[in-house]
């Protein structure tokens, strides 16, 4: 089902509202949507290599956007859904101190989240229920998410067609890796 839904997405990549389409999925990909839209801009980009940065604005504007409606959802509906379900666990208390821990270092996940392929909407739900201030997710929201985006046009305006392998098989590896090393870094840093 999953992969009719990916190539049903990707018949849109020469309709002339492919840059319309693919702002929507940006939008809702950041809170619902399971197909995330850097795999749905690279056909767009092939199709009008001149349009890349644009295409990839537009993408980063629709995700911070949907980002904002997943930190909605998280902020609302934690109390009528999530605190009901920690309350018949009796796991209040530990979501108290890992809602201290996420809003402590939480823009790391924000960033993390936005750059590698993990599910960024999980990281926007999580956000609006644990609290973190809303200015903070959506600065590191939109460094991330512009940064990916704009990196994965660059590299198809540059390179075209031959990187579009790359880009689909191993990028996401490289953006965590270097989220890893950025992380120990930092944590060497620290402790140092």
């Amino acid at each position: 089902m999953l992969r009719k839904l990916y190539d049903w997405t990707l018949s849109f990549a020469d309709s002339k509202y492919s840059l319309w389409i693919l702002g929507l999925i940006a939008f809702v990909e950041s809170s619902v949507f399971p197909i995330p839209p850097h795999v749905l801009m690279i056909p767009v980009i092939i199709a009008a290599p001149n349009r890349a940065f644009l295409i990839a604005g537009v993408v980063t504007v629709g995700s911070v956007a949907g980002g904002a409606l997943g930190y909605y959802i998280g902020a609302q509906l934690f109390e009528t859904v999530g605190q009901p379900v920690l309350d018949f666990y009796h796991k209040a208390d530990s979501f108290e101190v890992f809602k201290e821990r996420f809003n402590a270092q939480g823009h790391w996940a924000v960033l993390i989240a936005g750059l590698t392929p993990f599910p960024y909407k999980v990281i926007t739900i999580t956000s609006g229920a644990t609290g973190m201030p809303f200015a903070t997710f959506m600065l590191w929201s939109l460094v991330a998410r512009s940064t990916i985006f704009f990196v994965i046009a660059g590299l198809l305006w540059k390179f075209g067609l031959p990187i579009r392998d790359f880009i689909e098989k191993r990028l996401g590896l490289m953006f965590t890796l270097f989220c890893v090393i950025l992380v120990a870094g930092f944590a060497v840093v620290k402790y140092l």
